[in-house]
C-alpha cells in the first residue's frame, strides 16, 4: 500500500513550519528533484536568481541564514489553495548582518505543488526596500 501525497495545503503549512523551525533537511524533502525556482531582484541581493536542484535550493536556504539576522517580525496575511496551486502572502522584516541595516518585506510567495512536492516556487518581494538595505 503506497502513502497518499500530501495535498497542497499540507506541504505548504508543512514548509512554513519546517522554516520556522530552521528544519533545513526537512524544507529541502518537500522540493522534488527539479524545481522550477525563482526570485527576481537586484544583483547586490545575495539569494536572488534562478534555481532548479535541491542543492542550488539548500545553497538559497543557506544564504538566508548567514546574511541576515533571525527575523524581527514574520506574519502571514493569507494562503489561497486552488488544485497544485497555492499564493502565501505576508510581511517580514529581517536586518542584514552586512550593513547593519533592516528591511520591511511585504512578499507573495508561489508555489506550485505535484504528487506532494514543490515543484514550482517563486517569491515576489519588496527588491527595492531589500537592495537599499544591501547597499554599501
Amino acid at each position: 500500500m503506497t502513502a497518499t501525497p500530501w495535498t497542497t495545503r499540507e506541504v505548504v503549512d508543512a514548509f512554513f513550519a519546517r522554516f520556522a523551525a530552521g528544519d533545513l533537511t526537512g524544507l529541502l524533502d518537500l522540493f522534488a528533484d527539479r524545481v522550477d525556482f525563482l526570485v527576481p531582484g537586484a544583483s547586490n541581493v545575495p539569494w536572488t536568481g534562478a534555481r532548479s536542484g535541491r542543492e542550488q535550493i539548500a545553497e538559497f536556504f543557506a544564504v538566508l541564514g548567514t546574511a541576515l539576522t533571525p527575523a524581527q517580525e514574520f506574519t502571514i496575511d493569507a494562503t489561497i489553495v486552488e488544485d497544485g496551486h497555492a499564493v502565501v502572502t505576508g510581511r517580514s522584516r529581517f536586518g542584514v548582518l552586512s550593513t547593519g541595516r533592516s528591511f520591511l518585506n511585504e512578499f507573495a510567495l508561489h508555489f506550485t505543488v505535484a504528487d506532494g512536492r514543490i515543484i514550482g516556487y517563486r517569491m515576489h518581494e519588496d527588491s527595492h526596500a531589500i537592495s537599499a538595505a544591501f547597499a554599501a
